[in-house]
């Protein structure tokens, strides 16, 4: 599919940009026992939309697609790759260099630091990620949050993003965009917690995340290129194009483990110290608005696009 076939909302076509789309629009689960969640009403609860979105990294964009982003009133890019992967990105011949824009401030919140891209460090990691079954994944997931929540990781990308999101200004946030190289499994997993924050079913929020599979498309085999050129991979083609697969299970698999481990994706948050539960209500103020049914995004005819 190209940009202009995908489904929109929640695809936005930016030229030069692949998997460009915004995780709002999908709707939440209406709770009784929990009043910081959503309750009963005569509209629908969703997502806002035109808040955050997602896509892979933004090197090629366009000046047509940078107006796009500018008209979407995009104002914080967080760039959630390290300084060594923007490097190697570079030297390899896949031109990932930095791109910053009028109107965004960029701000650099790795995940891994630079010590994270030992080749050992890379050799388990792409093991994860190969795995035939989605556990690797599930694996691979925790290991993302243990990173970004690591008390020795200065940069608190998600604490930054949850924050950002959480602002107790009279207005809404400022629209954001988050985005690691693909925009598949960093982005993937703090997308899916805010995405569970709000009340978004599982289901939901997993079919989200599977949507990578259609938006990274055109991208593809230049993701399996890289990935091959490294030790771990090379020679191994189907292992390569697994690791960019976006399956639902994955995602599916990773908010069972956080809920074994803590409890509750919310007690998950606040465990790891990336929002307090205060934050987490005035984050659930900030993206959760009333809609008409129409309004929903009608993501059960999009899931059979992946099929």
């Amino acid at each position: 599919m190209t940009g202009d076939e995908l489904p929109s909302p929640p695809f936005t076509a930016i030229p030069g940009l692949p998997n460009f789309r915004d995780i709002g629009g999908y709707p939440i689960v209406v709770s009784v026992s929990d009043p910081s969640l959503p309750q009963a009403g005569t509209n629908a609860k969703v997502v806002r939309r035109g808040l955050v979105y997602r896509s892979s990294e933004p090197s090629k964009v366009t000046a047509d697609g940078v107006a796009i982003m500018q008209g979407l009133g995009i104002g914080r890019v967080f760039d959630l790759r390290s300084a060594v992967e923007i490097e190697h990105g570079q030297r390899d011949g896949f031109g990932w260099k930095i791109k910053e824009w009028d109107g965004a401030q960029r701000q650099f919140v790795p995940v891994f630091l630079d010590q994270d891209f030992s080749p050992e460090a890379l050799a388990l990691r792409y093991k994860n990620y190969s795995s035939e079954s989605a556990q690797g994944f599930v694996v691979a997931y925790g290991d993302i949050l243990e990173a970004a929540a690591s008390p020795s990781n200065n940069y608190q990308p998600f604490k930054t993003i949850l924050e950002h999101l959480a602002s107790s200004s009279p207005s809404p946030p400022t629209p954001c965009l988050i985005h690691c190289t693909a925009g598949k499994d960093r982005t993937g997993v703090i997308c899916g917690l805010i995405l569970s924050l709000c009340g978004v079913p599982d289901e939901i929020v997993a079919h989200e995340y599977s949507l990578t599979d259609l938006g990274l498309k055109s991208r593809h085999e230049e993701l399996i290129a890289h990935l091959m050129s490294t030790p771990s991979l090379r020679d191994h083609p189907v292992e390569a194009r697994r690791m960019i697969s976006s399956q639902k299970e994955a995602m599916l698999g990773t908010l069972a483990r956080l809920r074994e481990t803590y409890g509750s994706v919310e007690k998950c948050v606040i465990a790891l110290g990336l929002l307090s539960p205060d934050g987490i209500q005035q984050l659930r103020s900030n993206l959760i608005v009333d809609v008409n049914e129409e309004a929903i995004v009608p993501w059960q005819n999009h899931a059979k696009l992946l099929l």
